[in-house]
């Protein structure tokens, strides 16, 4: 099985507790979630996850700079499992620092991917 590559930016600085399920790359610092795009891209990752309080600056900037299919607004791992099932590679959810959210959303990446 592959193991895919996810980029996390938080706003906060925070998203350790969600680098799991797959390698991680958490992006450091305040405003992290802005420079999602560069970092998924420097890395070629397979899926970023932004952590934001408002509508999705992160995530929308993403889409907008790379063209890499977002979501945004989410606020339950249910809603991120279906975005990733209708292709999106970029996830914007609020504040949600826990483990469970990655390792759900990795392996519902690596089913539709065909890498489980």
């Amino acid at each position: 099985m592959k193991q895919i590559h996810v980029v996390i930016g938080d706003r906060l600085g925070k998203g350790q507790k969600v680098a799991t399920g797959g390698k991680a790359t958490v992006i450091p610092g305040v405003a992290a979630d802005m420079k999602l795009g560069d970092v998924m891209k420097e890395h070629n990752a397979d899926l970023g996850i932004s952590f934001c309080g408002s509508g999705g600056a992160g995530a929308i900037t993403v889409q907008t700079k790379y063209g890499y299919k977002a979501r945004y607004r989410m606020r339950s791992i249910e809603k991120g499992e279906t975005a990733i099932a209708d292709g999106r590679i970029v996830l914007r959810f609020g504040f949600m620092d826990k483990e469970e959210l990655s390792e759900r959303l990795v392996k519902v990446f690596n089913k539709e991917h065909g890498n489980a």
